[in-house]
């Protein structure tokens, strides 16, 4: 019973601290929200407020109207789409190596990819450039889509090996003891637990790609290859003057595949752990 009063405070104050912590992550969302239907005189207010008084959906047609977000919306779904796929398809097998069969190159290997998060963009910009130019890809969505898959493929296969790491070892070998090969043991047993991670691992690499800006901005120059990001910044003057509701309701915009991405997939990633483990 003492334990149960003194747990109860603890847990009113995790409750409140992710509450306070909800609200931290929420705030700049909703004041998008907010100014994307908002109208120009009150965007200019003094004593701007949380709910439009006026909403309007000028700032929407304005900005369809201003820069081609259709077809640069199009050319980032492409690249995160085919970045996740290729990223989720290398890494399964090599994270279901490097955790089941550990070593010193297992070590090594995972040692690497932690390291490798570390690099900052601009050092590797410069050797990347030339080395997608001597392969003509420059200015090119499947250069950027190869881009993508290498800067997300260290964390994809770190984040997978924890996963097969999680998969017990003993129901493989249960499975062999039955009389199931190696390859209807992955198959029959081991995939379908590995679902759950590999849906985050893809949802990662999506919303890694949807919204990076600094490599499409470096590798794509024509308009008509440019991404959703990159074309944001249109939306800035050339004095660094922000359009400031157009570029509200294209960012509002921006934000919403990943949002459904997610709110799609997560009971895949939060169900299902266990499918696969009950031998029919």
């Amino acid at each position: 019973m003492s334990a149960l009063r003194t747990s109860r405070p603890a847990r009113i104050g995790q409750y409140l601290a992710l509450l306070a912590y909800l609200v931290f992550l929420a705030f700049p969302f909703l004041w998008l929200v907010s100014t994307a239907f908002k109208p120009a005189p009150e965007l200019a207010s003094l004593h701007p407020t949380w709910i439009p008084e006026e909403p309007t959906l000028a700032n929407f047609r304005q900005a369809f109207d201003e820069q081609p977000l259709l077809r640069a919306a199009g050319n980032s779904l492409v690249a995160a789409l085919a970045a996740a796929l290729i990223a989720v398809v290398v890494a399964t097998p090599l994270a279901y190596v490097t955790a089941r069969h550990r070593g010193r190159l297992a070590t090594a290997a995972t040692g690497w990819v932690v390291i490798s998060q570390a690099f900052p963009f601009v050092l590797v910009i410069i050797p990347l450039f030339l080395v997608l130019k001597n392969l003509h890809l420059i200015n090119s969505v499947l250069g950027l889509v190869m881009v993508y898959v290498v800067w997300s493929l260290p964390f994809a296969l770190w984040m997978l090996m924890g996963y097969v790491r999680a998969v017990p070892a003993e129901l493989e070998e249960a499975a062999a003891v039955d009389g199931a090969g190696r390859l209807r043991t992955l198959v029959s047993v081991t995939a379908p637990l590995l679902v759950p991670g590999i849906v985050a691992t893809a949802l990662f690499a999506f919303v890694t790609a949807w919204n990076e800006f600094f490599f499409a901005l470096v590798l794509l120059k024509t308009p008509e290859k440019q991404t959703l990001p990159v074309v944001l910044t249109h939306f800035l003057g050339a004095e660094g003057v922000a359009d400031l509701g157009p570029l509200a309701a294209a960012a509002f915009l921006a934000t919403l595949p990943s949002l459904v991405v997610f709110g799609v997939l997560q009971r895949r990633i939060a169900g299902g752990m266990l499918a696969g483990a009950v031998k029919s």
